[in-house]
């Protein structure tokens, strides 16, 4: 997971609640908050494309083709293999095996020996992709929308067909990056029912019904259904439950605020969609990189954590951040030399005391509730 995984600053606007609820006062945090960090409750709607809104039919369709190991070259694996609704909607390796595996989760592994490559990011869930880039004040186009850990790709129409056309994903070693959409799309026209469930969605014929922009189009609908605006922090934060958080959480809350998390992991999504190194490896042999920080959202379900996988709990996580401090401060105050891409300054804010870690993990389970399936 990203840099502040740990600490989220939520706290800024929950001050002012707590304060109408009789609590002390948020104390100030050690650093000022940007704005677009001030946390908010998840909205209640998402942002489609113009010309591309989601039916009854188009997002049952989705549904069906994320769950449809067709769509991959050996027929091996589907979307949902990765994305999983048994692990949160991601897979619970610390990296991926897609085609040439066998099994789901953490019991996936290889079929025999190959020339796959090897995934080496850690599954993100798809759990509120549809609000991906959402920061307090600013919601971008769904065209705009940053995927990926490295942001390569914008939006879920876009995103949708990456992993058709990528090796070890759902394209193996010998398929053609090329043509492999059209493949597939032909693929699914030689059956019956997906060209009727195509102009069901969509009208036309079996020909303008069934195309490659419509099946990034049904799967980006099924992946936009996926929200989960009702956790125990939405309910506080919306002021619906007062008592939706206990003494503990509350108390963590304002650990995640002070400790400088919130610098990054803020917003409704508890991100800033922005890319920072804060020296993890990104895969055996290879420099640290800069990685988008991810959404805390939901994390009860979506270990393990950081882009490589690396770190099983979040009791983990904030001690890699509670380590991270001393080293931070010396690298940084020394010119940062010694790292292929300068460590991210921001994580000069954060501040974390091993005490504080139980209060902590009790908020951040907050933000996670039970999910559709």
């Amino acid at each position: 997971m990203s840099p502040r995984l740990l600490a989220m600053g939520v706290l800024w606007m929950v001050g002012a609640s707590a304060g109408a609820l009789g609590a002390d006062p948020a104390p100030t945090p050690r650093s000022p908050i940007p704005m677009e960090m001030r946390v908010t409750p998840l909205p209640s709607r998402i942002l489609e494309p113009a010309g591309s809104r989601s039916t009854p039919d188009k997002i049952a369709l989705g549904r069906r083709l994320f769950f449809e190991p067709l769509l991959s070259t050996r027929g091996d694996v589907a979307c949902a293999t990765c994305h999983n609704p048994q692990f949160g909607w991601a897979d619970g390796r610390p990296t991926p095996i897609g085609t040439g595996g066998s099994g789901l989760g953490p019991n996936r592994t290889f079929i025999g020996s190959n020339s796959i490559p090897v995934l080496t990011r850690n599954v993100p869930t798809v759990l509120n992709v549809a609000f991906n880039g959402w920061v307090n004040g600013s919601r971008p186009e769904p065209k705009d929308a940053p995927m990926f850990w490295d942001g390569r790709i914008a939006g879920l129409e876009a995103q949708a067909v990456v992993p058709l056309t990528t090796a070890g994903e759902m394209c193996d070693g010998t398929c053609d990056s090329r043509k492999v959409v059209d493949d597939t799309v032909a693929r699914l026209r030689a059956l019956p029912e997906y060209p009727t469930l195509f102009r069901r969605a969509f009208g036309g014929n079996s020909t303008n019904a069934l195309t490659a922009p419509h099946l990034a189009a049904v799967i980006a609908a099924f992946e936009r259904s996926l929200v989960t605006p009702d956790s125990r922090f939405d309910r506080y934060q919306r002021g619906e439950d007062p008592k939706a958080l206990t003494e503990l959480e509350q108390s963590g809350l304002r650990i995640f605020q002070e400790a400088g998390c919130i610098q990054c992991h803020g917003g409704p999504m508890f991100s800033d969609y922005k890319l920072h190194n804060i020296g993890v490896i990104d895969s055996k042999g290879e420099p640290t990189r800069a990685f988008r920080t991810p959404t805390l959202r939901q994390l009860r379900h979506t270990a393990p954590y950081m882009h490589n996988g690396s770190l099983r709990s979040i009791r983990d996580v904030l001690l890699f951040y509670e380590g991270l401090t001393d080293h931070v401060a010396e690298t940084l105050d020394g010119g940062d030399k010694g790292s292929t891409a300068p460590l991210d300054p921001l994580l000069l804010h954060l501040k974390l005391d091993p005490a504080d870690f139980p209060a902590l993990e009790a908020f951040l389970d907050t933000l996670s509730s039970e999910y559709p399936k």
